[in-house]
C-alpha cells in the first residue's frame, strides 16, 4: 500500500471521468475491494455484493445504458442555473468531462457496481400500522450500509494513483442493468464506478468553507470555525 497521508488521499480524491485504456491488475482491484468490506454496514449484516467488470462486451453493454440514461440527466439539467461557488471556467471543465463519461463509461477499464442484497427487515410485513407508518422511508436508509464502503473504493483508488466517480443514473434503467449482469431478485444496484488510470492528474478538492455548512447546535447557527 502507498505511503500516502490520509487526509492527502482525501483532499485529493476529486471524480475523474477521463480515463486512459490501460489495464488496471487484478491484485490492485482485490486491495479496493478489501477497503471497501472495511466499512462499516448496518447491523454489520454485510449483505453487499460488488460486480466487477472487465468483459469488454459487458463493459460495452452497460456504457450504452449509461449514454441512455444520460439524457434524462441532461433533461433535468436543462435550465438550471450554475451554482454560484462555481465560476463559469470551472463549470464549464465540470460539463466536458461529464459530457465525455457520457459517451466513454464502457471504455473503462473496469466497471465497478455496488449492490446490497435487500435482507434487513424480513419482519416488517408483520409489524402493526402504527410501526408500519414510522418505518415507511425507512428505504432510504439502506445506503448507509453500502455508501461507506463506496466511499473507500474513491479512497482507495485515490491512493493507487487511479481514478473513479461515483455514478447513479444508470438506475434510470436498473432492470436493463439487472438484465445485462444477471443480478437475483433481492440485490439492488447503488452506484457504477468506472475504474482506470487518470488522462490526466490527480488534483485539490475545492468546497466550501465549513462555517457555510455546518451548524452548532441548531440549524442558523453558524459553526464559528473554519480551516
Amino acid at each position: 500500500m502507498p505511503e500516502t497521508d490520509l487526509f492527502e488521499i482525501m483532499y485529493s480524491a476529486g471524480s475523474i471521468r477521463r480515463l486512459r485504456s490501460d489495464p488496471v491488475p487484478d491484485e490492485i482491484i482485490t486491495k479496493i475491494l478489501d477497503a471497501a468490506i472495511r466499512a462499516p454496514s448496518g447491523s454489520n449484516a454485510q449483505s453487499w455484493v460488488f460486480i466487477v467488470v472487465k468483459d469488454p462486451q459487458t463493459r460495452k453493454q452497460l456504457g450504452a445504458v449509461y449514454r441512455k440514461a444520460s439524457d434524462i440527466l441532461m433533461k433535468l439539467y436543462a435550465g438550471a442555473a450554475r451554482p454560484s461557488h462555481i465560476d463559469e471556467n470551472k463549470y464549464q471543465r465540470f460539463m466536458g468531462a461529464v459530457t465525455h463519461l457520457f459517451e466513454h463509461m464502457g471504455d473503462a477499464p473496469v466497471l465497478l457496481v455496488p449492490c446490497l442484497r435487500a435482507s434487513m427487515w424480513t419482519g416488517a410485513s408483520n409489524l402493526p400500522p402504527e410501526v408500519k407508518t414510522r418505518i415507511a422511508g425507512a428505504a432510504r436508509l439502506a445506503g448507509s450500509s453500502i455508501y461507506p464502503a463506496v466511499q473507500n473504493i474513491i479512497l482507495a483508488c485515490r491512493a493507487f494513483g487511479l481514478g473513479t466517480v461515483l455514478t447513479t443514473i444508470h438506475a434510470f434503467f436498473e432492470e436493463e442493468v439487472r438484465e445485462i449482469l444477471k443480478l437475483p431478485a433481492d440485490l439492488q444496484t447503488f452506484a457504477l464506478m468506472p475504474i482506470g488510470y487518470p488522462q490526466g492528474h490527480h488534483y485539490p478538492v475545492k468546497r466550501k468553507p465549513v462555517n457555510q455548512v455546518a451548524c452548532l447546535d441548531h440549524y442558523g447557527n453558524q459553526w464559528p470555525h473554519n480551516m
